[in-house]
């Protein structure tokens, strides 16, 4: 990739151009992005986007007040005049004893996390775009039933992430992303039935074949033809592993300081405590070679980590940026977004069994493979959610479901889990294996 490093030399003047307008602390990042995009329907290139774009982030303290701007335009006169507007703007802020810089901390710049590849950086439009048709043509000849297609998707980025602070902070990183994926209709008599399935990783290598791709696609949308509602029962759920990585992600927002600081979050007083199975253990990583939520450091230059957040059941760990853990006096766990909170590599370790023994083990019960709507109280921790997937009968997949609810207590089910699978797969910032909880209301005729 080419060398950006005048960037980083960009940020650091700004930073020192912020200090001489009048802040005492100041914080500079720039991403440089290289985007393609492009969407097919049946044999119709329907839209390609390619776009080169960068983008300035500053955040300023005057004394515990803070202001931000985000500009495209680095030309240093134009910068300069938007710095001390921003350091003025300042004063009309409210003092907050919490706001400022992360304390000073060392990145390691120096390990090898393999977020780059040149093959995704020297991929060939052309075969992108063949790749986008390839999808399109391979779930029609999968399945017959496929008279239709919500589209098919071939994406890839390549991007430089640079950070510098006032506090002596400075680094850079590049990544490069690829993703294919593609959602086929099939009509089941009057009822239209939709799938998707995609891929994603930092190299070519890592991404499912357009085959693969195509037919587990395909499956998703032919499997629950003539699926009917259950009655309502108290059993076991099965969550899929697409299906419990969106688990995770209920339980992520619940644990982020920004909620758990205001009370929103039904684990707010709960730290130390076992609130979920002994297979219940929980980890944010975000060093993780080759992941996407992977990074040498957050998006304020703390560096990343490895935060053990449920130990084996046990809540060991919030999720924090610097502000909110000194609101709640703790450490950052490196999970800045540079404008709040997000994931690294966030999942639930992987199990033993593959998703087919949970299965095979389960006498009467229910797995999910998607769920419809939003029905989440962080505050209280209630879950609901409209559903689709199979009644499960004597450790086989009897008949597919729908028109149903499954609903619960975070803390309910994560102290009920009690099959793990072996599925983990690292393809987004939060992911789970299967998971089976051990009763659950299941609500429907």
């Amino acid at each position: 990739m080419s060398d950006n490093a005048q960037y980083l030399e960009l940020a650091q003047q700004v930073v020192s151009d912020a200090l001489e307008a009048g802040a005492t602390q100041c914080e500079v990042g720039i991403t440089i992005s290289n985007r393609f995009s492009a969407e097919a329907r049946d044999t119709t290139i329907t839209k390609v986007e390619q776009s080169k774009g960068k983008s300035m982030q500053v955040r300023v303290f005057v004394d515990g007040r803070r202001a931000s701007l985000s500009t495209s335009d680095f030309q240093r006169a134009e910068l300069g005049d938007a710095l001390e507007r921003l350091v003025d703007s300042a004063q009309y802020v409210a003092h907050d004893q919490h706001a400022g810089l992360p304390d000073s901390e060392a990145a390691d710049l120096t390990e090898d996390l393999d977020l780059f590849s040149a093959e995704i950086q020297g991929w060939d439009p052309q075969a992108k775009l063949d790749e986008t048709l390839r999808l399109e043509k391979v779930i029609r000849e999968v399945d017959a039933r496929i008279q239709n297609s919500n589209g098919a998707h071939v994406s890839d980025a390549v991007t430089t992430t640079l950070l510098a602070n006032s506090n002596g902070f400075a680094g850079r990183y590049d990544t490069t992303r690829a993703s294919r994926s593609v959602s086929p209709v099939a009509l089941d008599g009057e009822a239209k039935r939709t799938g998707a399935y995609g891929t994603a990783g930092r190299h070519l290598h890592e991404l499912e074949s357009v085959d693969n791709v195509a037919s587990k696609a395909v499956k998703r949308t032919v499997e629950l033809f003539g699926a009917r509602k259950p009655n309502t029962m108290r059993v076991p759920v099965i969550f899929e592993r697409d299906v419990a990585s969106s688990v995770l992600g209920d339980i992520f927002t619940a644990l982020s300081g920004a909620n758990v600081a205001v009370g929103n979050s039904w684990a707010a007083d709960r730290m130390g405590e076992r609130i979920g199975s002994p297979l219940a253990t929980i980890i944010d990583d975000g060093r993780l070679r080759g992941a996407l939520g992977s990074s040498p450091f957050d998006g304020e230059g703390v560096p990343t980590r490895r935060t053990v957040v449920f130990d084996r059941g046990v809540l060991q760990s919030f999720i924090l940026d610097s502000y909110y853990g000194r609101r709640l006096g703790m450490p950052s766990t490196a999970n800045s977004t540079g404008g709040g909170i997000g994931p690294n590599n966030f999942y639930l370790e992987n199990g033993e069994k593959p998703l087919e023994e949970i299965i095979a083990g389960t006498k009467r019960g229910v797995l999910v493979l998607d769920t419809i709507g939003f029905a989440t109280e962080y505050a209280t921790g209630t879950y609901s959610r409209g559903a689709r997937g199979f009644f499960i009968e004597d450790g086989v997949l009897a008949y597919p479901i729908e028109e149903f609810t499954i609903a619960g207590t975070f803390a309910e089910m994560l102290s009920g889990i009690d099959g793990v699978a072996n599925d983990l797969r690292f393809d987004s910032g939060i992911v789970s294996p299967s998971f089976r909880v051990a009763e659950m209301t299941v609500s429907g005729n």
